[in-house]
């Protein structure tokens, strides 16, 4: 049973808390080849596709890192709830703060073979979009009233 101070989950976190654009080709030191990946916006499988989709965070955004605020490891299983900080290259140059979690399955060997981000889209990105965020932001009220 892995635990939270395993040290694959370790070297996970500070891989994620760390990761720069040159450390892209680390994340197959903590992914295995046919890894699968899904979030809100993307769901693909191995290393090389996952890479892309960090690789486009790096060029979509400024400044973007993954600040991981618990770790609760059970088996091969883990779940990590992160904040993700960026400054946006279009619109607003203020810090945004998108809330989320991670559920991570491992390989035998530690590596991460399923990952899955769970993040609210509409609330954490959308509404803080200038036009769409006004349009967001009217939706969620009539729906509340």
């Amino acid at each position: 049973m892995a635990t939270a101070t395993d040290p694959h989950v370790q070297r996970i976190v500070q891989v994620f808390e760390s990761l720069s654009p040159q450390d892209l080709p680390r994340l197959a030191e903590i992914y295995t080849p046919d890894a699968r990946f899904k979030d809100p916006f993307n769901e693909v499988q191995g290393v090389a596709a996952i890479q892309g989709i960090f690789e486009h965070m790096f060029v979509s955004l400024d400044r973007p890192h993954f600040v991981i605020r618990d770790t609760i490891v059970q088996d091969r299983q883990c779940f990590l709830s992160w904040d993700f900080n960026f400054r946006m290259k279009r619109f607003s140059r203020e810090e945004q703060c998108i809330r989320g979690g991670s559920h991570l399955v491992l390989a035998a060997d530690g590596r991460i073979a399923e990952h899955r981000d769970y993040w609210d889209a509409a609330e954490e990105l959308y509404e803080k979009l200038p036009v769409v965020g006004a349009l967001m932001r009217w939706l969620k009220k009539r729906a509340n009233s």
